[in-house]
């Protein structure tokens, strides 16, 4: 037994509610930051959440195959972040398969963390104000008459 993100003891295994994107809301919003990474296996498409876990979010179209394929994938995805999520960012991650063929659990746990790290990089990038000397005009102070 372990305690999920909420504080509560649950089996090793779960994936709780807590760790999900469930609403097409939460997708939408996570899609229009417009922050992403990818590789030969995945894009993920993240968000900072202000919370402090990672949840995940599957996205996994026809393109990949069958319904069999499918739900391979999506068990896959699930499986390398249950077991990889304290190494994630506190970010909503909404992973996408890239490739038709069907990778091994380690490739793509490798594949969500490194593009998961590299996520939280770009994400401190963006949040960082540019310094006062970026070269922005300044307008010149006013005088009174």
């Amino acid at each position: 037994m372990v305690a999920d993100p909420s504080g509560r003891e649950t089996h090793r295994g779960k994936f709780p509610r807590a760790s999900r994107l469930l609403r097409t809301a939460e997708f939408d919003a996570t899609f229009a930051q417009r922050l992403s990474a990818g590789d030969g296996v995945l894009v993920i498409h993240a968000k900072p959440s202000g919370l402090e876990h990672p949840r995940l979010g599957l996205v996994v179209s026809r393109k990949v195959g069958n319904a069999v394929r499918r739900n391979r994938w999506k068990r896959l995805l699930r499986a390398a972040f249950r077991l990889n999520q304290h190494k994630l960012p506190a970010m909503d991650l909404v992973c996408v398969p890239r490739q038709r063929d069907e990778p091994t659990l380690l490739e793509v746990a490798n594949s969500l963390t490194r593009l998961a790290d590299k996520l939280r990089q770009k994400s401190e990038r963006r949040a960082v104000p540019p310094a006062s000397g970026s070269g922005e005009a300044v307008p010149p102070p006013q005088t009174g008459c």
